[in-house]
């Protein structure tokens, strides 16, 4: 675990600078990182030519995305703007991909507030401004893979998750972290729709470790943009080496917990899936292959299948899984 004996995390209990450098060399070698500190933040990914809209964001949060630099990078295709924005799972809209770009549009997002609470020296409920004062945003262009065996490549922006914990200072009792999504039916239609088979809120969580973990991110915006209401605004997780319900859109509450949460998808289908939802091609949904996946945008003529990597293709995550069964802890 990362939480000794001290009631807060300290740097030394974290990552040491060797192990962190040592990890950042491995990561270049496996193509996952791109020199940061040199570029500019007009090297930003932008949306090419699209009709569909883009998102700036509240005012203060725009000077954060613009001084942006890109961290961590793919030698891979990225999905285009329009299907990124337009192709989305967020049941709080509705059941088909559609549905939350079509009906979020108006979705209030500014002022937003995240309430901290548990295993934690500093609980409170929270401005997003104040939450964001102290991080850095980064680019990160991650793989993203759904457990419905379709994936996308997509430049997020955000800020290590690690480095909010840290300013939280959870106590050693804190072993998860659980995440609980807005709930508010009169502006998210799904939640108040008779064939939705979820008890609202969406809730979410990660071993202490995980969260830890210098992958796991807390993205405020995507293609050099705020991020847009249908992607989870404004505040969601991306944790590239996990199924894509593990990334929890518009964040109100974060708990630190002693003990696993329960996660929505465990709870309304727990035979199909479980707490880790780590990327795993060689254990099966019921009922479906998660061998390969369906790289978007895609169509009958161009499927763009490909084969499905363990850990999503970031293998410096094995070390948190060791000694596990990942065919049951799935």
């Amino acid at each position: 675990m990362l939480i000794g004996k001290s009631s807060k995390i300290l740097s030394s209990e974290i990552t040491s600078e060797s192990a962190y450098l040592s990890r950042r060399s491995l990561l270049k070698g496996l193509g996952l990182v791109a020199g940061a500190t040199s570029m500019p933040s007009y090297a930003l990914t932008q949306p090419k030519s699209s009709d569909l809209p883009l998102y700036p964001g509240p005012d203060w949060l725009r000077p954060k995305l613009e001084s942006a630099k890109t961290t961590w990078s793919l030698d891979e295709e990225l999905t285009p703007y329009d299907s990124v924005i337009t192709y989305n799972n967020f049941y709080e809209f509705g059941l088909n991909k559609e549905d939350p770009y079509e009906r979020a549009q108006n979705f209030k997002t500014d002022p937003w507030q995240v309430e901290i609470l548990g295993e934690v020296e500093r609980p409170g409920i929270y401005n997003l401004e104040d939450l964001l004062a102290k991080v850095d945003i980064e680019e990160r262009i991650y793989r993203f893979r759904c457990v419905e065996a379709w994936s996308m490549v997509i430049p997020w922006l955000g800020f290590s998750l690690a480095s909010l914990i840290k300013q939280l200072n959870p106590t050693s009792n804190a072993k998860y972290v659980e995440f609980v999504t807005l709930e508010d039916p009169e502006q998210m239609p799904g939640q108040r729709s008779l064939f939705s088979t979820i008890d609202w809120p969406y809730r979410e969580g990660l071993r202490i470790d995980e969260a830890m973990h210098p992958l796991t991110l807390l993205a405020v915006g995507v293609y050099g943009q705020a991020m847009p209401p249908q992607n989870g605004a404004p505040l969601r997780l991306v944790v590239p080496w996990k199924y894509g319900f593990k990334s929890i859109k518009s964040i109100v509450q974060i708990r630190f917990r002693e003990t696993m949460p329960q996660n929505t998808w465990r709870l309304t289908a727990s035979q199909e899936y479980g707490f880790y939802a780590n990327v795993n091609p060689t254990v099966d949904h019921p009922r479906w292959s998660q061998a390969t996946e369906r790289r978007l945008p895609s169509s009958l003529f161009n499927p763009r299948i490909i084969e499905t990597q363990m850990f999503n293709g970031y293998e410096e995550v094995a070390p948190l899984y060791a000694g596990m069964d990942l065919s049951k802890w799935y």
